[in-house]
Parts: C-alpha cells; sequence; structure tokens
C-alpha cells in the first residue's frame, strides 16, 4: 500500500507545482475567485450555465455545470483558436492526473480522456490540452481584478457530445472530486482552500447566481451580512464506486453524496425501506447533490411514500400530472406564503442530526400558461442497472442513486463544498429575504 500511497501523493503534488508555478507572474496573489452562473431554460433540460474566459486572445466560453463532473471540457471541433493552447503528451503526469491510458497520434503520442455529457448520457474521445482561462478575483463583496491560469487543464469535445446543451454552451465544468476539476485547478494554482460555494438562482432573465472559489466572506444575503458564518454543516461521503458515465473498476465516484436518515413531512416521519438510505457496496444507494438533474429524483418506492405523505398533508386533490411529474394539484387550491407555494416543507433529516428543510420554493413547479402546480420531484425507478451487480461497463450504465437533490432543490440556497474539511455547508437564503441574485458582479477593480 506505501508505493500506491507515494504515487498519489506525487500526482498531487505534480499538479499543484505544474498549475502554481504558471499562474500569472504577478504579485496579487487572489484569496478567492467568483463566476456567475445563469439558469438557462432554452433547451428541454433546464441547466444552470457559467462562463470563463479562455485562449490567446482570451474568448469567453459558456459551460454548463456539473456539479459531480471530474474535469472541464470545451468543444474544439470548429473554430478552437489559440496561439497558447498546447496538446498533453501521452503518459506524462499531467495525463495521469486524468486517469487516461488513451493516446493518439502516430509520431507523437497525445493524451486522450473522455468528454461526457451528463445531460445527455453521451460520451466521446477527445484529446486533453492545455490553455489560458482568466477569471476574476472577489474579497466576497463584489468582482474583483482578473487573474490567469496559463496552463490550465481541458480535454476536447466535439459537436456529438456537445448536442442537448443550450444555445451558445459549447462544454461542461466539473467541480468533482478529482484533481483536474475546476475548483481543483484554481484552488492549486493560487494556492487557497480547497473548497467552494454554489447559489443558484432561480431567475432566468438578467438573474445571475454566483460561485465563489476559495476564501472569502459571502456577503450578498440580507443586510449584506456574510453568510459563511450561518451555515449548517454535515459530512460529505464517498460512494466507493463510480457514477460517472465512463469509468474504471474501482473508481469511486466523483460525486457529492451526504447521509440522509429520514423524512420528515409536517411532523411526521415518512416510513421508508431505509437500506436504500444507505450506499452498498456495489454503489446503489445513498443521496446526491445534483445541478444537471434539474429537480430532484427519488427511488420508486420512496417516491410513492413521500407523494402520499405530501399529498396528504396538502390536504387538497390532486390532478393529471404534467410530465415529467407524478404529483400535481390545481395551483389556486395551493395558495402562496412567504416561503413560495402554501404548501409543508419536506425535511431532510441528516446523519448528524442536521435537518435541511426543502421550502415551497424548491419543492414545487409552477406553470405559466395552466393552472397546475407539481412537486417537484420525479420517480427514478428501482430496477439495477448492470453497473450494480458489480459490473462497470465502460460505456453507460451507473449506479443508481436513492434520492438526487437537483437543481430546484438547491435555488437560492448557499451550498459549500468543504474538500479540505470534508463536509457540506447549506443554507436557504431566500428564507433570510433574501436570493442568489444579489452578489454585486460590478467590478471594483
Amino acid at each position: 500500500m506505501i508505493p500506491s500511497i507515494r504515487i498519489i501523493l506525487s500526482l498531487g503534488s505534480f499538479l499543484l507545482l505544474f498549475i502554481s508555478s504558471t499562474a500569472a507572474k504577478t504579485s496579487f496573489r487572489p484569496k478567492a475567485l467568483v463566476l456567475p452562473v445563469t439558469k438557462d431554460i432554452s433547451s428541454s433540460t433546464p441547466q444552470y450555465v457559467t462562463q470563463i474566459k479562455q485562449r490567446t486572445p482570451l474568448v469567453t466560453v459558456n459551460l454548463t455545470v456539473d456539479l459531480g463532473g471530474g474535469y472541464v471540457w470545451v468543444n474544439c471541433q470548429h473554430g478552437y483558436v489559440s496561439s497558447t493552447s498546447k496538446s498533453v503528451a501521452c503518459g506524462s503526469a499531467q495525463c495521469s492526473l486524468f486517469g487516461s491510458s488513451s493516446c493518439s497520434g502516430d509520431k507523437v503520442k497525445v493524451c486522450g480522456g473522455f468528454p461526457s455529457n451528463t445531460v445527455t448520457g453521451v460520451s466521446t474521445s477527445g484529446d486533453v490540452r492545455s490553455d489560458v482561462v482568466s477569471v476574476e478575483s472577489t474579497d466576497g463583496n463584489s468582482a474583483g481584478r482578473a487573474v490567469t491560469v496559463p496552463k490550465f487543464l481541458f480535454i476536447c469535445g466535439s459537436d456529438v457530445v456537445q448536442k442537448g446543451l443550450p444555445k451558445g454552451v459549447t462544454g461542461m465544468a466539473g467541480f468533482g472530486r478529482t484533481k483536474v476539476s475546476l475548483p481543483s485547478q484554481f484552488s492549486s494554482a493560487f494556492s487557497f482552500s480547497r473548497k467552494f460555494a454554489i447559489c443558484l438562482s432561480s431567475g432566468t432573465i438578467n438573474s445571475k447566481g454566483v460561485i465563489i472559489f476559495g476564501d472569502a466572506p459571502y456577503n450578498f444575503g440580507y443586510l449584506n451580512s456574510d453568510l459563511s458564518k450561518a451555515l449548517n454543516f454535515t459530512p460529505l461521503i464517498t460512494n466507493p464506486v463510480s457514477t460517472a458515465p465512463i469509468s474504471s473498476l474501482g473508481e469511486p465516484s466523483y460525486e457529492y453524496f451526504i447521509g440522509v436518515k429520514s423524512i420528515v413531512i409536517s411532523d411526521k416521519e415518512v416510513p421508508l425501506n431505509t437500506s436504500l438510505l444507505s450506499i452498498n457496496k456495489n454503489g446503489v444507494g445513498g443521496t446526491k447533490i445534483s445541478t444537471v438533474n434539474p429537480y430532484g429524483i427519488l427511488e420508486t418506492s420512496i417516491y410513492k411514500a413521500v407523494s402520499k405523505a405530501f399529498v396528504k398533508a396538502v390536504g387538497v386533490k390532486t390532478v393529471s400530472p404534467v410530465s415529467p411529474f407524478g404529483t400535481c394539484f390545481t395551483q389556486h387550491e395551493i395558495g402562496s406564503s412567504p416561503m413560495g407555494p402554501g404548501v409543508p416543507d419536506i425535511k431532510l433529516v441528516l446523519q448528524n442530526g442536521v435537518v435541511w428543510d426543502i421550502i415551497g420554493a424548491n419543492s414545487m413547479v409552477q406553470f405559466s400558461n395552466i393552472d397546475v402546480i407539481c412537486l417537484g420531484f420525479v420517480d427514478g425507478g428501482s430496477k439495477p442497472k448492470a453497473s450494480q451487480v458489480g459490473f462497470v461497463p465502460m460505456t453507460g450504465d451507473q449506479p443508481t442513486t436513492s434520492i438526487t437533490i437537483g437543481g430546484l432543490q438547491l435555488e437560492n440556497n448557499l451550498i459549500q463544498v468543504d474538500l479540505a474539511r470534508s463536509r457540506l455547508g447549506f443554507r436557504s437564503i431566500f428564507s433570510d429575504h433574501s436570493n442568489c441574485a444579489n452578489f454585486n458582479f460590478t467590478s471594483s477593480a
């Protein structure tokens, strides 16, 4: 085991050396970075989109945010022009960070990776490259001066894997538990804490949420107070089996899992098969957080139990459901409250006794053209796939997670992922009479 540990440590040390040594040559070293994130509903699946500036000369690149993705990929098939873009050599230390043994080219072997569209499930192959990335710094109050990472690592995608992303979006930004995810490369480049916070706005027009990397106060809540001091925390859990579209046998999941012990509606615990709330040796079960799933997903028996308890607590008749939802009501019979639609909270009781309250604004989906409102969770099915019985194929099947907390549930909640302490912080800032669009993106530089 000792040689394996040494290899892992050397790879981590190399990434820190490689990216830090190529960070912008400036006396200014930011403590935190900031990116905008907007909600796009132009495609069939609502997605959350961020922007980085990449290449020489710099070009704005729109990327779908994948909280559990392992890396950044960008479509290089058309019009990728940059004087600073370089291929990563096969067998190099940079290549090994992607866990890749794929090579292409005749005379010069180039490192290959497998860009995956986690919205559509489509994967392909592409070269691993490095190029300049520019992003704004922040002091937690507003955006500041831009800084650059001259050799940011990413995988080249293509039109095939880009299909299904919103118009103008040419790749995906992975925030997962790898050394080449967006947060990991930023923290290595500027030597700040391995943590980031994401706050998704529910608005779609001129309404920016925010992503903050590193150490900074989160001064965009009620009365402009530092929300980092008001977070609730729960431990992060590692799923030992990959949930990625393409993976190797024995590879753990990049995604973020937490421990849900029970679900409570109207002060009554929902009867569940509690074995589904834990992750078994095949990677099945548990609770994860996702930005590529726009709504919550529940295993069939959990969905039925939650739906039954929720309908009873609401106390009005259901109506014909609107796809993809299964539990819907007449909107005018539900009414409203300061916390959104007037429905009971769905309480997730977590492993350390902390409770995640899912208020009406995060549990219900309203429609502008019909008088219907639906529970924002969908039935995820119950049949295990091939990978759940010990086989991890290279092209598709994934273990089933019992509970997925989706984009709707995350909106106007401040979520902090602290990898150094292996914990997740959360707080509804909607409950604090604020929202995620309150961050000041006007540069103070």
